[in-house]
């Protein structure tokens, strides 16, 4: 869903009350376990978690007026959306949390190639989630975007 916001505050306080809640769990859930160096910015109208232009300055390849992206969230129609470039980008972490994930015994992760898609409000993994957002620090993402996304 799209809202006419301009910072990550407005974006959560537009949120439907049922899930505002949920939503800034998440949200600290990835602010205590990125390793130092990722920023918190609204990015293609989302609260996103990037790699700053003072690290990167060419920013994101479509778009370099756009920091880095790493991590997104976004209310959804059905869903809340936790956008993660590292499992698109390292197929064995995306293969490693959807492992993960289904050992936990809440049913199979309902995934897209970097999109968790979070039905279950009541059954949302944060330590799992915790634990994917520390596996990748802001110098091993750009190494890896250097060398295998931008084009």
């Amino acid at each position: 869903m799209k809202y006419d916001v301009n910072s990550v505050n407005e974006y959560i306080k537009a949120l439907p009350d049922e899930r505002k809640d949920v939503f800034i769990k998440l949200r600290q859930v990835i602010k205590e376990n990125l390793p130092e160096g990722f920023e918190e910015c609204l990015s293609y109208g989302m609260p996103s978690f990037s790699v700053p232009h003072s690290l990167y300055p060419e920013g994101y390849h479509c778009k370099s007026e756009e920091p880095l992206p790493f991590i997104s969230l976004g209310n959804q129609k059905n869903y809340i959306g936790f956008y993660h470039m590292g499992i698109y980008a390292f197929p064995p972490l995306h293969e490693w949390f959807r492992e993960e994930y289904t050992g936990l015994g809440i049913g199979k992760p309902d995934m897209g190639k970097g999109c968790l898609r979070l039905k279950k409000i009541d059954k949302i993994p944060y330590e799992l989630i915790g634990e994917l957002c520390r596996k990748i620090t802001v110098e091993q993402w750009i190494e890896h975007y250097e060398k295998n996304i931008k084009k």
